[in-house]
């Protein structure tokens, strides 16, 4: 065994540690370490079913077979499907993104992303199951996922977030959050978990939304008199089009009611987007509510980087992984194979020996195993 192998598969069993093995030992032909390595590494390969997972193995069987002890030989695909499918899905993922989170500690990112996004084809029809959906939490300094929580539901991001916020410190981070989860109990937390909130408003919230675009406008038209005011303006311009983003924040009063209804309530943020694309050109304007001070720069930047979700993983899972076409009504076990393609998206992003995409990069590590494993190995972490 080589010391790159070594260096994977005793990583393993830590971060796996409190994972329990759903099955009968008695009756096991194949270790759940073994399993779950090949499922890792054939998805960072290219596979995206369990058919491709055990296709993987079997090209795979005399080099998996000198660091994995593969008792019974490489598992069928059905044992690949119905292991994960038995996995409890909290505690696999709680596992599994011990990998980012050593990678994000080490490199100490300041900004965490919290968006949820749905499996379209893991609905079923026939009993009503609707689609799975996951809420994950990005940091968007150094691209990684560091936690996923299932729910049955979009509108069940309330009570994810919170499950999600729990698995995470947060001290000295700035959460930010879409309109979904702009909740009081929710900005308690991140403020009792030292953190930072901005959310964004809209109806949901129909009490806060109205006031403060009533202060927004009261400011707008006292130009600001007797309010900390800041403004932060960006452009971009590339593939035919132009986007001037104009971030302006004002300090809240403190005898504002709304104060008293939301923890350490500080600053409204109103962000302005002017977009050009040839003679066409379009107006937006989004509000968001931050417990930190009113600084333009900071709360642009944080605002900016929160919809990198959207590019960086989502994007890349639909595209590049094909999340969105799999077909899999089983919710554990796609609530698992999702965990770890989000891992992979992630590792992936981390390895820049290679000036390549995703796509490619995926292909390079079915080709060459020691760029397989150097993938794995950046992420040091103690048992």
């Amino acid at each position: 065994m080589d010391g790159a192998a070594q260096a994977f598969v005793g990583q393993l069993p830590v971060c796996f540690q409190d994972l329990e093995d759903p099955r009968v030992e008695a009756s096991c032909q194949h270790r759940l370490m073994d399993i779950l390595a090949i499922t890792i590494l054939a998805v960072t390969c290219g596979a995206d079913d369990w058919t491709d997972i055990e296709a993987f193995g079997e090209a795979r069987e005399e080099w998996l077979g000198t660091f994995l002890e593969l008792p019974a030989g490489i598992p069928s695909h059905d044992t690949f499907q119905r292991v994960m499918g038995l996995l409890d899905r909290e505690s696999f993922a709680a596992g599994l993104f011990q990998w980012t989170q050593a990678l994000h500690e080490a490199a100490g990112g300041r900004h965490l992303a919290i968006d949820g996004k749905s499996l379209r084809r893991s609905f079923a029809q026939r009993s009503g199951k609707a689609m799975l959906h996951l809420v994950t939490a990005w940091a968007s300094d150094n691209g990684l996922t560091l936690a996923q929580v299932p729910c049955a539901e979009k509108s069940n991001e309330i009570t994810a977030i919170p499950e999600l916020l729990q698995l995470l410190s947060r001290k000295g981070t700035t959460v930010t959050i879409d309109a979904m989860g702009c909740q009081t109990e929710i900005a308690s937390q991140i403020r009792e978990q030292k953190g930072h909130y901005v959310l964004a408003l809209k109806g949901n919230q129909s009490g806060l939304q109205e006031d403060m675009q009533r202060l927004y406008e009261q400011a707008i038209d006292s130009d600001f008199a007797g309010l900390a005011h800041e403004v932060h303006q960006t452009t971009e311009t590339g593939h035919g089009r132009t986007d001037e983003r104009t971030c302006q924040v004002i300090g809240i009063p403190k005898d504002h009611p709304q104060r008293a209804k939301w923890k350490d309530l500080s600053t409204l943020a109103a962000v302005t987007s002017r977009r050009v694309v040839g003679d066409k050109e379009t107006w937006e304007t989004r509000l968001y509510v931050s417990s930190h001070p009113p600084r333009a720069k900071l709360l642009s930047q944080a605002i900016r980087r929160h919809w990198s979700i959207e590019n960086s993983q989502h994007w890349v899972l639909d595209v590049t992984f094909g999340e969105d076409s799999r077909r899999q009504q089983d919710r554990n076990g796609a609530a698992n194979l999702a965990a770890v393609r989000r891992l992979i998206v992630s590792l992936l992003r981390q390895e820049r020996t290679l000036k390549r995409g995703t796509k490619c990069k995926r292909l390079a590590c079915g080709w060459d195993t020691s760029y397989l494993l150097k993938v794995f190995n950046n992420a040091k972490f103690d048992a």
